[in-house]
């Protein structure tokens, strides 16, 4: 099966790492650096959620109290386009205000 690997990648993730973890099609995803990595056989493989009636891409304004510019939340890959978390859904920013696209199960 084809997958998109993310090359010359030396950090070695795990549940201690740091990096937020989410749980995404069966299996644990890191969030790094704007991306999704997969550990497989060796390499990282780059995830993106993708959009579905979970996952929606559509305009549902949610109350966000930032414009996610240096706010903290971490951005992930959605469909075609990113997304941040916030509190465990997905914000899109759109127009003056941010879309909810829908849950997301981030581990401890």
């Amino acid at each position: 099966m084809k997958h998109a690997v993310h090359q010359d990648h030396d950090h070695v993730h795990s549940e201690h790492c740091g990096h937020t973890r989410i749980e995404h099609e069966g299996h644990v995803d890191y969030v790094h650096n704007g991306h999704l990595h997969h550990p497989h056989e060796g390499h990282y493989d780059e995830h993106t959620i993708a959009v579905s009636d979970t996952n929606p891409d559509r305009c549902k304004p949610v109350s966000c109290s930032c414009d996610h510019h240096d706010c903290g939340h971490e951005m992930v890959p959605h469909g075609d386009h990113y997304d941040y978390i916030v509190d465990g859904v997905l914000h899109h920013p759109h127009g003056d205000h941010c879309d909810d696209h829908g849950p997301v199960k981030v581990l401890s």
